[in-house]
């Protein structure tokens, strides 16, 4: 096997961890239902903070930090991808917990075609006549739910969108998964300490008054924070970003999966139809990618 062959099959392997963590992640936030959605973010930082120091130092990854410290361009780039992912972190928190989880599920059924059109725009990459269909499909989908029932999927729309672009910049720093993770926690924790002892004044806030398993789920989350994103970082830069695309329809299978079967969300008409259209969109761009995969494996 290459070496090419083996990191794309790497890459692959990433990626299918990474979006099966994330499709069952509803599952650890629900446990958090009583925690405000901005404190358990902040949990995540911190925790996530502790945990990946520990990975650094472990991996011997310390000296990597200094020049991309001392480097202005690539650290604005991070702090901007930064900012996007800890307001995704924060919307998908509250929408488990506001049981919207099928609005969060359609925002990652959209963001795949999101990840082609970023591919062609500024990895150039070359868009097939099939992926534009499935992205027109998808603006379809969406046009119709705003004019016919009047409702702009603003969650789906946010959640899709700042994911894909904090995915599209990440995949052009040049800083290795564990060492930009790390950065990234480092950017946010200042703001959630300062956050966590100025503002924050819940129940739950004060921990030594919180009981134990309430306390191991809130350490639990730079667990949960750090592996998937690990593992999705790390397949961003083995793989295609379109290809990386493919892969996300395990994340919101398993959570429509979750919202209506296990904590009973209403699929309204007007999210079937749109979810609907949505899926005809992945359909094709699902047969494209196999299609374009099958002739260059005979090339």
């Amino acid at each position: 096997m290459t070496d090419n062959a083996l990191r794309t099959r790497q890459g692959v392997l990433f990626a299918i961890a990474a979006y099966t963590m994330w499709g069952i992640a509803p599952i650890y936030f629900k446990l958090l239902a009583a925690v405000p959605a901005l404190e358990i973010l902040s949990h995540r930082i911190i925790w996530s903070f502790i945990l990946v120091f520990g990975l650094v130092l472990l991996t011997k990854r310390l000296a990597r930090l200094q020049p991309l410290l001392r480097h202005g361009p690539t650290m604005f780039k991070l702090a901007l991808a930064t900012m996007l992912l800890a307001g995704n972190w924060f919307l998908f928190i509250w929408a488990v917990n506001a049981e919207r989880i099928l609005d969060a599920s359609l925002g990652y059924f959209i963001n795949p075609l999101l990840n082609v059109a970023i591919g062609m725009a500024f990895f150039s990459e070359r868009m097939r006549p099939m992926q534009w269909v499935a992205i027109a499909l998808a603006a379809t989908a969406v046009m119709v739910q705003i004019i016919s029932f009047g409702e702009v999927p603003w969650i789906a729309l946010v959640l899709a969108s700042s994911f894909a672009i904090y995915g599209g910049i990440r995949k052009r720093l040049p800083v290795d998964s564990i060492t930009g993770l790390w950065l990234e926690t480092l950017i946010l924790l200042p703001i959630v300490l300062v956050y966590m002892l100025f503002f924050a004044h819940s129940a739950t806030t004060d921990m030594s008054h919180n009981n134990w398993s309430l306390n191991l789920l809130l350490i639990a989350a730079g667990v949960v924070t750090t592996v998937p994103l690990l593992c999705f970082t790390a397949a961003a830069q083995r793989i295609r970003y379109s290809t990386l695309g493919f892969f996300q329809y395990i994340g919101p299978s398993l959570m429509f999966v979750l919202a209506v079967w296990l904590y009973n969300e209403p699929l309204a008409f007007d999210k079937l139809v749109t979810f609907a259209i949505i899926w005809a969109a992945l359909a094709l761009y699902s047969i494209d990618t196999i299609i374009f995969q099958s002739r260059s494996k005979r090339a």
